[in-house]
């Protein structure tokens, strides 16, 4: 029994274990939730003015960067106009200086035909000879100077297109690098380098369970037996085997390309369904859905109001929700030490109540049986008395009987016997004459 006084009208009143591990139940849930809402205030400005000061950093290499790239995007379409500009005059001067040779080769041949025509007959033969030889080199060095030219003018235009390809290249990778830093911004800089969101918690976990939670239990849910499971469960016992806290994890992903996009509200009949079950004080949704909502991207969420003791965190607030949560019940493990004492005097007094009862009810068995037993044998006593006694009333009415035959016996005489009878009276007189 313990004695607790009321603090406003000072009365003393004794309650019974039960009633006061109720009270210090109800007192040990109160102050948790209030520990754990002052802890969830504090954290939440934390991670604010964290997030704050890591947008601003996030935003001006952002920015700082994006200038780079506009910068160097800029010279690049610089020199793309300027190589193009080189090209087309450097083609301009090689079909001006091949046709100004074009012309002086025709003035040349015009010039050769009116010598031949001034040259006397004998000598035509000859001439037109050398003159056709003349026109025919000089009708190859055109044809020459031509596929110069043409070879020229496929070199400049397959050199512009492989630096226009070029350039286009480093443009798709400086536009991918762009989108790649823009939705680095949206996610609040969460690694997921070539893992998914569970692998990324694990690991995460994994990096500090030896330093920070030396005896936790942590590891995936593979109890389907109810017909549905969580992802993860986080277990902490004292050294006495009582329960300081456990955790339901349920972690969520999709991909930028998913068509229908679903959002977190959709898994918490789920997730505290699994944690009912599963017999688990907390549930906690680590979840990148909804990435544009700025009630999950401003820290912890706490949706208490629509499912008890259940929170939603982005993948970078993991280890710090374990740690909070973890830290509360800290403070209230002496209120669950005394609990469990109190729960487990109370067993062993139920116990004691139990074997006594139960030797009470042996004993009043035994008893029982016992007391039906006598019972027996002296109904059956009685029933040998009575007999007995009848017996014994027979056999005194017997002797009655006998008693009073030998009376009558004895008063037998023969005058008697002869009184109502004149025959053996008579005979009888004879016979005393004789003698």
């Amino acid at each position: 029994m313990h004695e607790i006084k009321c603090p406003h009208c000072h009365t003393a009143f004794t309650v019974n274990e039960a009633s006061y591990a109720d009270i210090v139940q109800q007192v040990r849930n109160q102050e948790f939730q209030t520990e754990i809402h002052h802890r969830l205030q504090e954290a939440q400005a934390h991670f604010a003015s964290e997030k704050a000061l890591a947008l601003s950093e996030t935003r001006q290499e952002l920015q700082h960067s994006l200038a780079d790239k506009e910068r160097r995007i800029a010279e690049l379409q610089h020199q793309i106009g300027q190589s193009a500009q080189e090209r087309q005059l450097a083609l301009a001067q090689a079909e001006g200086r091949l046709k100004m040779q074009l012309a002086e080769r025709e003035a040349e041949i015009a010039q050769w035909k009116a010598r031949a025509g001034a040259l006397e007959s004998g000598k035509a033969a000859e001439q037109e000879l050398a003159v056709t030889k003349a026109v025919a080199e000089k009708e190859r060095q055109l044809e020459a100077l031509k596929s110069e030219l043409l070879l020229q003018t496929k070199e400049s235009e397959l050199a512009q297109k492989t630096l226009h390809e070029k350039y286009a290249q480093e443009l798709k990778q400086k536009e991918e690098t762009i989108a790649f830093y823009k939705d680095f911004k949206a996610r609040q800089s969460t690694k997921m380098i070539g893992e998914s969101l569970e692998q990324h918690c694990e690991t995460e976990f994994n990096r500090i369970r030896t330093t920070a939670f030396p005896q936790a239990k942590f590891g995936k849910d593979n109890d389907a037996a109810s017909g549905s499971k969580g992802d993860y469960i986080y277990r902490e016992c004292d050294e006495h085997g009582n329960e300081i806290i456990s955790i339901m994890f349920e972690m969520k992903n999709e991909g930028d390309e998913t068509a229908s996009k679903k959002k977190n509200e959709h898994f918490f009949k789920e997730l505290d369904k699994d944690r009912r079950e599963k017999s688990c004080e907390y549930a906690v949704l680590v979840s990148l859905l909804e990435s544009e909502s700025e009630l999950y991207n401003g820290g912890i969420v706490d949706v208490s109001f629509a499912y008890p003791k259940m929170y939603v965190i982005r993948p970078q607030f993991f280890i710090p929700m374990i740690s909070l949560l973890r830290n509360a019940a800290l403070n209230s493990l002496q209120y669950k030490q005394e609990v469990a004492q109190m729960r487990a005097q109370n067993i062993d007094i139920t116990h004691f109540e139990e074997d006594l009862n139960a030797f009470k009810e042996g004993f009043a068995r035994n008893y029982e049986l016992a007391s039906r037993k006598f019972q027996t044998a002296i109904d059956e006593i009685d029933k040998t008395i009575t007999h007995l006694q009848k017996t014994k009333e027979a056999l005194l009415s017997s002797e009655n009987n006998l008693r009073l035959a030998n009376n009558k016996a004895a008063d037998l005489t023969v005058k008697k016997l002869v009184r109502k009878n004149p025959t053996m009276k008579a005979a009888f007189a004879a016979l005393q004459q004789d003698e």
